[in-house]
């Protein structure tokens, strides 16, 4: 008999510990993702790829851009945006709820100050017969004040994992302020760029309308003396009438960029105020793009990714911790009577209890096996969005390396299209004085000359974008 009893207290033993065994809580460890040793950079520009260098995503937007204008639109822009104040007040939002998710070990205590009731059962019940029979009334009177205690052991770490979700969240507002002031600073900058751009073509559309202007004098006096015809008259006044069409089109688009930036600073719509013009402006230092394992780090998204994986992981450690049995202890103690008179007669009227309970889920319609499994795969999803956001990233930076070389190229060939264009107006028109040219000559040469300013114009802002583009795809700006 004895015998019998030793087996079955081992059994149980070995039970127990296999029990426990199975509810211990694994650490979370970060998502691997696979990355290059550089950034694919095909083209002919140099950049400096390698740890030893310091990024240009580590250098605060303050640093980066050194034209006064545009750093006081930044200012204004990270002090006034609503978009960015409404992200950081997520930030305080989720940080209430993880300090309140640190208060999961504590007791709970509610105070009930004080509960009077009165209840009349009916006189043909059992309970009305027996209350006639011993109190000799027809109602039960109860007065109630207690403190009510209300704990639960967190053996398995389920309330330590509630707490990592609540830090993961916490973390993660705080990246979604990074990215959303990343992405602040790169669209004044480039908004900025494209405005000094519009204004850079429209000088050029009004330099080029007084050239138009003064040959349009000269062939109409030459039609007055009969060495031309009426033809060429018309045509250059088409030439001039195409021209000034595009500039209200030019300052419609100024007005539009420069609410546009207004909003992006805060502020309502205005006129935004410049003292360069792009071609004075200096391009910002891109050389140290660094190695793309330094995206882990510095780009908010992917920052913001990784938590998602890390607040999964909590979750399924929670889940986990569902299925095992849970130590709840309660009490209660405060001041009970039948009378009013005896509520507060102490000790007479004084109560208390205590409760403890170690409860197992059973049968519970496979919903706790459903909601782990659930979570596992949820956490599985979090990893491959982790590595797609890391992909994503990657390419960016690639991409915009293309974007700045392609641009870099252009440049010089269209600079020299520009001063072969503007020595062709001027051989043109000497030629046209002397008739040994046609009009159409000249017309041809001035068109030339504006499309290809025009386009020089666009290509620095591109190169300028581009720039932008490459420090907020490493993920500067935000310091």
């Amino acid at each position: 008999m004895k015998s019998d009893i030793r087996l079955y207290k081992n059994l149980s033993a070995a039970v127990i510990l296999m029990g426990l065994s199975s509810c211990t809580v694994t650490k979370y460890q970060k998502p691997e993702a696979e990355l290059p040793d550089s950034f694919r950079n095909t083209t002919e520009i140099e950049v400096a790829q390698d740890s030893t260098v310091t990024s240009i995503a580590k250098i605060p937007y303050r640093e980066f851009f050194t034209d006064p204008t545009l750093l006081a639109l930044i200012e204004s822009g990270v002090k006034n945006n609503n978009d960015l104040k409404v992200a950081i007040k997520q930030i305080e939002i989720a940080g209430l709820s993880y300090k309140q998710s640190k208060w999961g070990n504590i007791p709970t205590v509610n105070l009930n100050i004080g509960t009077a009731s009165i209840n009349r059962p009916s006189d043909n019940s059992v309970n009305g017969l027996t209350i006639g029979q011993f109190l000799g009334q027809r109602y039960i009177e109860d007065y109630n004040s207690n403190v009510a205690i209300s704990w639960e052991a967190d053996i398995w770490g389920k309330i330590k994992g509630r707490k990592e979700v609540a830090l993961a969240s916490y973390l993660q507002t705080q990246e979604a302020s990074k990215a959303v002031q990343t992405q602040l600073v790169a669209q004044i900058a480039q908004s900025y760029y494209n405005l000094l751009m519009l204004d850079t073509q429209l000088d050029i559309t009004n330099q080029n309308l007084e050239l138009v202007n003064k040959t349009l004098k000269m062939i109409t006096k030459q039609q007055e003396l009969g060495i031309t015809t009426s033809l060429s008259v018309e045509q250059q006044e088409n030439a001039r009438d195409q021209i000034l069409a595009s500039v209200p089109i030019i300052n419609e688009s100024i007005t539009i960029q420069e609410n546009s930036l207004s909003v992006l600073t805060g502020k309502m719509p205005g006129e935004i105020v410049r003292s360069l013009k792009l071609t004075d402006m200096k391009t910002p230092e891109y050389k140290s793009v660094g190695i793309p394992s330094e995206l882990l780090s510095h780009r908010p998204d992917v920052r913001s990714s990784e938590l998602t994986v890390r607040r999964a992981f909590s979750n399924v450690n929670v889940a986990k911790a569902n299925m095992y049995p849970a130590l709840n202890i309660t009490a209660q103690g405060g001041l009970n009577a039948f009378e009013f008179k005896n509520w507060f007669d102490i000790p007479g009227s004084l109560f208390g209890t205590a409760l403890g309970s170690l409860t197992q889920p059973l049968l519970n319609g496979k919903q706790l096996k459903t909601q782990y499994e659930q979570s596992k795969i949820v956490q599985e999803q979090s990893e491959l969005n982790f590595k797609q956001t890391v992909l994503v990233a990657v390419n960016e930076v690639s991409n915009v390396l293309a974007n700045i070389e392609s641009a870099d190229k252009q440049e010089v060939i269209t600079s020299g299209l520009v001063l072969r264009s503007d020595k062709a107006v001027n051989t043109s028109t000497k030629l046209f004085q002397q008739d040994m040219a046609t009009y159409l000559d000249v017309i041809i040469a001035q068109n030339n000359k504006l499309q290809a300013e025009l386009s020089l114009a666009n290509i620095k802002a591109k190169k300028l974008n581009s720039v932008v583009n490459l420090y907020r795809a490493l993920g500067g700006g935000w310091n």
